[in-house]
């Protein structure tokens, strides 16, 4: 079994930062890809970005020069850095991790989701 906890969040005004972390405990023997998703109202869920076990990174296009996502292999954490926010990135943000597992294979976790509300 494998657990994601995130933390940041919250509330912040438009052009404002907040930071992301989403921490992976368990039986991992090796990670494939990291990332996180929003879903927000009325929306589908969508990758915002996503880093693979190399390091090679992947953004949606609304989000490209404004977060960076990274990871400490040695913590087993990933982080999302969320710069000049706009009302429009207002959505819960949940961590999922692509991972191989001892004695289950490879499986696919979910985080319990953390609120991002930009105000305008």
């Amino acid at each position: 079994q494998v657990q994601l906890v995130e933390s940041g969040g919250g509330l912040v005004q438009a052009g404002g930062s907040l930071s992301l972390s989403c921490a992976a405990s368990g039986r991992i023997s090796r990670f494939i890809t990291m990332g996180w998703y929003r879903h927000a109202p009325g929306k589908q869920r969508e990758l915002v970005a996503s880093i693979t076990s190399s390091g090679s990174t992947n953004y949606v296009d609304s989000v490209k020069d404004r977060f960076t996502i990274s990871r400490n292999n040695a913590k087993n954490t990933v982080y999302l850095q969320m710069n000049s926010l706009k009302p429009e990135d207002t959505a819960v943000y949940y961590c999922n991790a692509d991972v191989f597992t001892y004695g289950y294979g490879r499986a696919n976790y979910w985080g319990q989701g953390t609120q991002v509300t930009v105000s305008s």
